[in-house]
């Protein structure tokens, strides 16, 4: 079978798509991102998290003939998707409520090519760049599903609360940490959003 649909911004074509062939695998073999992880493949540990039509949801679990005309977004695309949202509405950022990115806005951007294809840098998306700065990344096998679900939290949730962030990244296991890293990099994401809005 062949699949059309939209991955990063770009219009994308799986052909000979078998009929129990997931999302995770058309993304990492047939498309080359290797950014979602092949874990647990049963939608337990969160490493494969992608956002479909704007939802967390775990690529493993998807069969990929589900996909069809729809929008897919993985954490090689999650920098220009943030770029795109911040594009759609300028200067208020996701702490003065204006994110919600609608599906028909989500479907007019484009990625931009990333480093691996140009070998040039690219701006992180706030969250990773959080994550960074937050300490939040220990072996970084879970941390591309940890990403795009807090991605999603704030964007949704521009100022979470501790539980909020709890239950946006419960889906999400990691490994190597107590998790406190992760929660400081989300907590320090919204507050960077809150400040771009009051500058």
């Amino acid at each position: 079978m062949r699949v059309n649909f939209t991955v990063n911004g770009r219009q994308q074509e799986a052909d000979d798509v078998w009929e129990g062939e997931s999302l995770l695998y058309v993304l990492r073999e047939r498309m080359g991102l290797p950014g979602s992880k092949n874990a647990c493949e049963q939608g337990e540990c969160g490493s494969c998290t992608v956002r479909l039509d704007g939802v967390p949801v775990c690529a493993c679990l998807v069969a990929a003939g589900q996909v069809e005309g729809r929008e897919v977004v993985t954490v090689e695309g999650l920098a220009d998707y943030a770029k795109h949202r911040e594009d759609a509405h300028p200067g208020g950022g996701c702490a003065s409520g204006a994110c919600g990115t609608t599906l028909d806005s989500a479907k007019r951007w484009q990625a931009r090519p990333t480093d691996g294809q140009t070998g040039e840098a690219v701006e992180l998306a706030p969250i990773q760049q959080a994550f960074i700065d937050a300490g939040a990344v220990q072996c970084g096998f879970c941390t591309p599903g940890l990403l795009v679900a807090a991605d999603e939290l704030l964007e949704n949730t521009p100022s979470p609360s501790d539980q909020d962030i709890r239950e946006a990244l419960s889906g999400n296991l990691c490994r190597c940490t107590g998790y406190e890293k992760i929660l400081d990099a989300v907590r320090l994401a919204a507050a960077r959003q809150g400040e771009a809005v009051q500058s």
